[in-house]
């Protein structure tokens, strides 16, 4: 890997939601042109965004959006590059959904946190001595693990140091305990409690709580207490499957000119993800998922206000540059804020949510990561068709069809 970017990835500790998705709307964000106004579900627009992201560079995407009573899907691109007949991308395609996985871990927690059988501000050692042990289980709270403000450090920068230890790792079963063991001992982010700092090991830790108390299979309480009730019908957890079941996109990774051409990851074994971002779904299903948390139909209100009760996001530079609440980021666009999350696996991106009122849903798969090139200085350059692109769609899917405004004007806040 090229220093820059081994420089970047490094800094980006959480590759499953700040590399890839995250980057792509923070960056496109000096250089796109978004739409703002009240949402209107307008099909033809919602479509020509999706084209206009696949003709910029990207090989597929697919979307779905809801408002109100009104339901959208739609896609472009193709699903494979190489292939002899180019078979058109489908609305319906199943998806990594990676990063996206932990509202719905949240979700879970909160669950059982309102049937007192977890206590929110309890420390983490008083239910996982063996997984988090010591000084450091007695300081950091199951809070602090949702909102990510353990200190603990992420394990991903650790298991995956060089490009090469990707295509090493497609086909291995790792062991959670053993991952969380890991990132222990690495450099803390913070005092447990001081700041927000990403880390995909405090959602490793939280499957680990999960199955303590229910005494199952974190997977099995999610699936019945989670996606089902949110009536998530093909969305599931993969376990030690290598291949999406359904029918999908090739999953293209770059890692920021580190594979050229791409890498198709889609065969890849998903227990290193865990419960920080092991779930398949359709963008439909996403969709479902946000439309009945923020309904209430998942959480009773005290336990969504818990969710929604958020930390500050600070640059290195102390400027406060987001908010993120209990598995939930939040996102300013020109319609206002939306509650949801992005994810990143290798050669999937995800970006999901809902506005504030509840109204309106959304949920974008794409299919190329990282393709964005690092400068000498290790900061991200934008992709000059495939970021505002990209943006476009976002904004359309969220705001819905009005007057454009520079997107200079905007702030991602996740």
């Amino acid at each position: 890997m090229p220093r820059p970017v081994a420089a970047t990835v490094a800094r980006m500790r959480g590759n499953l939601a700040r590399i890839g998705v995250a980057a792509v709307l923070a960056t496109a964000l000096t250089t796109g042109v978004a739409s703002a106004g009240q949402p209107t579900l307008d099909p033809v627009a919602l479509q020509a965004s999706l084209t206009k992201l696949h003709e910029a560079g990207m090989p597929a995407v697919y979307a779905a959006v809801r408002d109100g009573k009104q339901r959208w899907q739609g896609a472009a691109g193709v699903s494979d590059v190489d292939a002899d007949v180019k078979v058109p991308a489908r609305a319906t395609f199943e998806h990594r959904i990676g990063s996206v996985t932990k509202p719905m871990i949240a979700t879970a927690v909160l669950q059982l946190v309102a049937a007192k059988k977890i206590v929110l501000d309890a420390p983490i050692g008083d239910y996982l001595s063996e997984n988090v042990p010591g000084e450091l289980g007695r300081r950091v709270s199951v809070r602090m693990l949702l909102n990510h403000t353990s200190g603990i450090a992420d394990f991903v920068a650790a298991l995956f140091p060089k490009p090469e230890d990707i295509e090493a790792n497609r086909l291995r079963d790792f062991d959670t305990a053993a991952l969380v063991r890991t990132a222990l001992p690495l450099p803390p982010t913070g005092a447990p409690g001081e700041k927000w700092s990403y880390s995909n090991t405090n959602y490793l830790i939280l499957g680990l709580l999960l199955t303590k108390v229910t005494k199952a299979d974190f997977r099995e309480y999610v699936e019945r207490h989670v996606l089902r009730p949110a009536g998530m019908k093909h969305t599931y957890f993969p376990r030690k499957e290598t291949t999406i079941r359904g029918p999908h996109a090739k999953a293209y990774e770059e890692l920021y000119g580190a594979f050229v051409p791409p890498k198709d990851f889609s065969v890849y074994k998903m227990t290193w993800a865990d419960a920080a971002g092991e779930i398949i779904a359709p963008m439909a299903d996403v969709v479902a998922f946000h439309k009945a948390l923020q309904g209430g139909e998942l959480l009773a209100p005290a336990q969504l206000a818990e969710m929604k009760r958020t930390v500050p996001i600070v640059a290195p530079n102390g400027t406060k540059v987001g908010e993120y609440g209990l598995g939930l980021n939040v996102y300013a666009l020109p319609c206002g804020r939306i509650w949801g999350h992005d994810g990143a696996v290798w050669g999937m991106g995800t970006f999901s949510g809902s506005t504030e009122d509840g109204r309106r849903q959304l949920s974008v798969g794409t299919n190329l990561m990282k393709y964005q090139r690092v400068g000498s200085d290790g900061t991200l350059k934008p992709h000059p068709t495939i970021d505002p692109a990209y943006l476009d769609v976002i904004t359309k899917a969220a705001c819905g069809s009005s007057t454009p405004r520079p997107a200079s004007a905007l702030r991602v806040t996740g």
